[in-house]
């Protein structure tokens, strides 16, 4: 597949909110991409990586899929930690006009997040954060259920 990389002094961080989507779902560790006509793109980062959002977030060193007005799928590349699995990230969908909520495919189930802490690039860290796990348990019925939303 031919791939052109879109005008050459343009950030991938510059190109997202042209198709709706907030800089900061990539982490600052890009190394360079390429987008097809399509929309089919990869994305290369220095290393794999992990950064925390509501959920751990894993980034693998390439990120693939396809980008398009509001809606980027066939996403490959990208795991969500629940509990103590990881999913891969499938889909990611942002309201067109916007609003304040963004919302992502993991598997059959879908998610909708707040869209403010995606508008910054974040660093990667070289491990999931392991704050969760050295907090005390919360209490069953405050657990927010991904399946159940």
């Amino acid at each position: 597949m031919e791939r052109t990389k879109i005008q050459e002094n343009q950030h991938v961080y510059e190109i997202l909110p042209k198709y709706g989507f907030p800089s900061g779902l990539l982490p600052n560790s890009v190394k360079n991409y390429s987008i097809s006509e399509k929309g089919d793109f990869e994305v290369d980062l220095e290393k794999p990586c992990y950064i925390k959002f509501d959920y751990a977030v894993y980034y693998d060193k390439r990120i693939t899929g396809k980008l398009s007005l509001g809606i980027i799928s066939d996403f490959k590349g990208i795991k969500a930690r629940r509990f103590f699995l990881w999913l891969g990230v499938n889909q990611i969908r942002v309201d067109l006009p916007p609003t304040d909520s963004i919302y992502f495919t993991v598997g059959l189930i879908d998610k909708e997040l707040d869209v403010d802490q995606f508008e910054h690039v974040r660093s990667c860290q070289d491990k999931p954060s392991l704050t969760r796990f050295l907090q005390f348990p919360t209490p069953l019925n405050d657990i927010e259920m991904l399946l159940t939303e």
